[in-house]
């Protein structure tokens, strides 16, 4: 009896053992996929940093290049500006010297006028004189 609960126990005991070889090797293998997996992680989780590194150096780039534009497009505004600004005095100066002429031509085309009448009047008293003149010698 006890030699036949000893084998049985023997039998029971490599099953045991079988199984839980087996159950070590399964474990063994899925560490290992797990392993695997970790290390597929890790290389992703590298080339997404090194692609978010890339962009984060591209959007400084590109950022760099705006505010350059962005200072050059700022500095020809500044400038225009002041060209606009010195073309309204000069306009303004040259509108008032417009004036100023026009206003001297006005008068000196009313003068001109008033010589040109005395001048006439003057004529008609020679001419009258001369008549005069000429009928009393």
């Amino acid at each position: 009896l006890i030699s036949s609960a000893t084998k049985s126990l023997r039998m029971e005991t490599e099953i045991l053992e079988k199984k839980l070889q087996d159950a070590q090797m399964k474990l063994a293998e899925k560490d290992g996929d797990k392993e695997k997996e970790i290390q597929s992680l890790k290389r992703l989780i590298s080339e997404l940093e090194f692609q978010l590194t890339m962009e984060k150096s591209n959007n400084e780039s590109f950022l760099d290049k705006l505010r350059k534009e962005i200072k050059h497009k700022s500095d020809e505004l500044e400038k225009l500006t002041q060209e606009r600004t010195q073309l309204i005095h000069s306009l303004s100066q040259v509108q008032e010297e417009n004036s100023l002429l026009q206003d001297t031509v006005r008068r000196e085309c009313e003068e001109r006028f008033e010589l040109t009448a005395a001048l006439g009047r003057a004529r008609e008293q020679v001419l009258e004189l001369r008549r005069l003149s000429g009928t009393l010698s």
